[in-house]
């Protein structure tokens, strides 16, 4: 089997359901292709019993019909007239062939895309809850794992759950896309030789998905990887982008009238402003959406510098949604060498930009570590001023405000060589910094600190005013 890169936390709690007198229920989810599924099958891969997998827009007959399968396929003992045409029944075939199962210590059940096998009255969630509640909870030697893709669902029925499974999990696990330096070590198991530049391009298209980062083949660089995947008849993520959404969601198009809307302005849009674009109402329908496409980690929201939570600003984090609706979406160009033509054009240095600080904002916890700042308490966020008749507007797209009375803003800029900081630049910085003190009245320390891919030339305008300098070396910790 494939090697397990990085996930040592969620390694570890999977390993500590083994070593427990009592049962198990442990949720896993997070966008679909981050590797939940080979996540258990590498840890568990001694212990699994019996794995299903929810069948997507599947009927309840053919979910039935699938579990049945499946079941028989681990069990000899369960012949086809046994078959169940109902949950509850399903669960008791379930129950038999678990108890005839004879292993040395735990047996693990793993239930896929969960949240799939629940169709319309077909009474599947409340079966699960009858089985894990009357019987599974009280075997000594059971660990179920219920894994889902679609994060929200997830989350409302089985983390929050008000019903069966109320405060019933035992663990739960929020998998997240690589960072930096798990995508680093992925490539290095895998034998391919990359600097941290060619990943960095390939992380602001791809992300850190390993579905995506496994179409990566040795000897190519980032930019004939991206024109292979992205741009030729059968490039493996050609027609990924709607089938990435209808999968997750049911009602789709509202989430991709998000999703576009916040893909035209990188700066990020408050709620009331998205409104304007998308025709939605304030209510509990546009909030519904907004959470979903958070908790399955397209989008994320940042609360401005001395404001409350109610007024955040939403920005689009997934690369790959990212790139695709900028250059894919209309691309007139299709087939070998279209990446190669966008990537030596402005459009994409622009592009560039907006995706290099969006990594950052993901590595924040690495620029902390970097800083020595990571033992301090400290809130990360953006900060808008739209300016009036006196003054004009500023943004500041990362700030980590601190509770050592300081504040690093955080300027993030992206080019292939050291950059020079020269009179006018260092101007510009200067008086985004007395902006910021002016309009926030903060009484607290800024530190301009720039972080960029190949660091600076250290000259009269860059001394005294650039008070940390990070590379993007800082980003792989």
């Amino acid at each position: 089997m494939e090697q397990l890169i990085g996930r040592e936390s969620e390694k570890q709690t999977l390993l500590a359901a083994l070593n427990t007198s009592g049962s198990e229920l442990v949720a896993i989810f997070g966008r679909r292709r981050v590797g939940k599924t080979f996540l258990v099958r590498s840890v568990y891969y001694k212990q699994l019993i019996f794995e299903f997998s929810g069948m997507h827009s599947g009927s309840m007959k053919r979910q039935l019909q699938n579990f049945n399968n499946t079941l028989q396929s681990y069990s000899k003992k369960i012949t086809p007239d046994e078959y169940s045409d109902n949950w509850l029944d399903a669960f008791e075939m379930l129950k038999k062939y678990i108890s005839l199962k004879k292993t040395e210590g735990k047996k693990v059940v793993f239930l896929d895309e969960f949240p799939w096998i629940e169709t319309p009255r077909a009474g599947f969630l409340s079966a699960f809850e009858h089985f894990w509640n009357s019987w599974a909870s009280k075997q000594e030697s059971l660990i179920v794992v219920i894994c889902g893709s679609s994060a929200s669902w997830m989350i409302k029925k089985i983390v929050n759950s008000k019903g069966g499974l109320h405060n019933r999990l035992t663990r739960r696990i929020r998998l997240m896309p690589f960072s930096l330096k798990e995508t680093e070590l992925y490539f290095i198991n895998k034998k391919i030789k990359l600097d941290r530049y060619q990943i960095i391009q390939l992380y602001m298209v791809l992300g850190g998905i390993p579905y995506y980062l496994n179409s990566v083949q040795a000897g190519e660089s980032a930019a004939l990887c991206i024109d292979r995947t992205c741009f030729t008849k059968d490039g493996l993520l050609t027609g990924e982008f709607n089938n990435l959404y209808e999968s997750l969601f049911n009602e789709a198009r509202r989430h991709l009238e998000i999703v576009k809307v916040l893909a035209k302005h990188p700066e990020g849009l408050s709620r009331d402003n998205m409104t304007k674009y998308i025709g939605a109402s304030s209510g509990g329908r546009l909030t519904a959406t907004l959470t979903e496409l958070e908790e399955s980690g397209f989008i994320s929201a940042y609360v401005p510098f001395g404001k409350s939570y109610k007024n955040k600003i939403f920005k689009l984090i997934d690369e790959f949604s990212f790139f695709y609706l900028k250059f894919m979406e209309h691309n007139p160009y299709p087939g070998e060498g279209t990446f190669i033509r966008f990537s030596i054009s402005g459009i994409w240095k622009v592009w560039a930009g907006f995706a290099w600080e969006r990594i950052c904002l993901k590595h924040s916890r690495q620029i902390k570590e970097f800083l020595g700042i990571s033992g301090i308490h400290s809130t990360d966020g953006v900060w808008r001023f739209k300016g009036n008749k006196e003054k004009q507007g500023s943004q500041i797209d990362l700030f980590i405000d601190r509770d050592d009375h300081c504040i690093n803003i955080c300027e993030m800029k992206f080019y292939n060589s050291p950059i020079i900081i020269n009179k006018n630049y260092a101007l510009e910085m200067k008086g985004k910094l007395d902006k910021f003190s002016d309009v926030t009245k903060t009484r607290k320390t800024l530190f301009l600190t720039l972080i960029t891919t190949f660091g600076i030339k250290d000259n009269e305008h860059s001394t005294g005013l650039i008070q940390n300098s990070l590379t993007m070396d800082a980003l792989f910790r």
